[in-house]
């Protein structure tokens, strides 16, 4: 790969960036010797610990801003995964500075809204949360200026030999790499260089709601939910939702549903959507229901897609995976965000390691990433059929049940 030493270093003043360096690299083409598509979780930490170690690298993200749109809830960042890739990112002390307090609490309702189990969060936990946002600011403002090229939408990619791959993008920019990395999610525009796999709908949809400022103008609610992540579960369906940094309750009303259940909602008209949804919860608990009814803003309906559980690719030079591209799976064992940036860790590390041979890094890290990706994706599906049980919320309690025993 040849990387510049100086992370900071403008890639045009290094050799490998020159488009007559490579022969496979077409004359007058701006060439990238790492190029890490979409400026995520993932993809920001590979470019933080690339840097760390002394590797420029690009990110191309489709956003026009890091500000053009909000970045979703709080996430528990777990120890053994995403706080792992912290600490090879030299952000693990930042990060813990804008932990949230009592983020790690817990409680599971019944359909009734009767409290089954009750968790406190008295600082001790490996899994602190944070903020989406914030923790996307820290891995952004670690970076070089320069690094991530905003408005930059990637439609499609090509090898044209000696694992060079040219990039095309929506504006019409064409450039080439010789190291080409798929961050870019679950719809990835790298991940057909790879894989034919596609993302299957999971059965679950969610529809996504806030209520702001819930100690003022929802108390009801924020007695409710309480301080941590709830849970409010039964026949199949429930609620899922955490206290936000900012005062905020974060819900997702979830349910087993046909695929174009979602497509069947008017969500232009809130009242009205609001209205659909709630049919599906008539006998649930007065208080429950409320959660919607008080809904602020639109409601937003995100059906649930996942790869398969066992996703692997033959090496392909020159490119790779991570995160939701290479291993896209349901929300419900947590891991989602902590294994983008365990990956994006983890192949930074790679890298540097086999700084004089980029084929031996790619393989080093899909050996681990492979196995680690199928077992975390069996957890998420075992999860989904524990949370969407018809007898829940009991096959989740009987779970953490378990727990309390392996741990006494």
């Amino acid at each position: 790969m040849n990387p510049p030493t100086n992370p900071t270093a403008n890639p045009t003043a290094n050799p490998t960036a020159n488009p007559t360096a490579n022969p496979a690299t077409p004359i007058g083409i701006p060439h990238h010797p790492v190029a890490i598509i979409g400026g995520g979780l993932g993809g920001l930490t590979l470019a933080r610990v690339l840097q760390v170690n002394g590797i420029h690298a690009e990110v191309f993200d489709l956003d026009a801003s890091p500000d053009a749109r909000t970045q979703g809830g709080m996430l528990d960042i777990h120890e053994e995964t995403g706080q792992e890739a912290l600490r090879a990112a030299q952000l693990h002390d930042a990060f813990l500075a804008k932990v949230h307090p009592g983020g790690q609490a817990m409680r599971i309702l019944d359909q009734q809204a009767r409290v089954r189990r009750e968790e406190g969060d008295d600082g001790t936990g490996g899994r602190p949360e944070i903020d989406r946002g914030d923790l996307r600011g820290l891995l952004l403002d670690s970076l070089a200026p320069g690094t991530v090229r905003w408005g930059a939408k990637v439609t499609g990619a090509r090898p044209i030999g000696g694992g060079v791959h040219e990039v095309t993008l929506a504006d019409g920019g064409v450039f080439t790499t010789g190291l080409l990395i798929g961050a870019d999610g679950a719809w990835s525009r790298v991940r057909p260089l790879l894989s034919a796999a596609t993302p299957a709908y999971t059965g679950i949809s969610f529809v996504e709601l806030d209520l702001m400022d819930a100690e003022a103008r929802h108390p009801e609610a924020a007695r409710l939910m309480g301080g941590g992540m709830f849970f409010a579960l039964g026949d199949g369906k429930g609620f899922l939702g955490h206290r936000e940094s900012d005062g905020s309750l974060h819900l997702y009303v979830a349910l087993r549903a046909d695929e174009e259940w979602l497509s069947t909602i008017d969500f232009t008209d809130t009242a009205a959507a609001k209205t659909a949804l709630l049919a599906h919860f008539a006998d649930w608990a007065p208080e429950l229901r409320q959660l919607v009814i008080d809904a602020d803003g639109p409601l937003t309906g995100r059906p649930i897609h996942a790869l398969p559980i066992v996703h692997r690719w033959e090496r392909v030079p020159g490119v790779t995976l991570l995160g939701d591209a290479a291993h896209l799976m349901s929300p419900f064992a947590g891991e989602g965000a902590n294994l983008a940036m365990k990956d994006g860790a983890d192949l930074g590390l790679a890298l540097a390691r086999y700084a004089t041979d980029t084929e031996a890094a790619l393989t080093a890290y899909e050996e681990a990433l492979f196995p680690r990706s199928e077992a975390t994706a069996q957890e998420s599906a075992d999860g989904l059929e524990t949370i969407f049980d018809s007898r829940a919320p009991q096959p989740l309690l009987d779970m953490f049940a378990a727990f309390d025993a392996e741990r006494a």
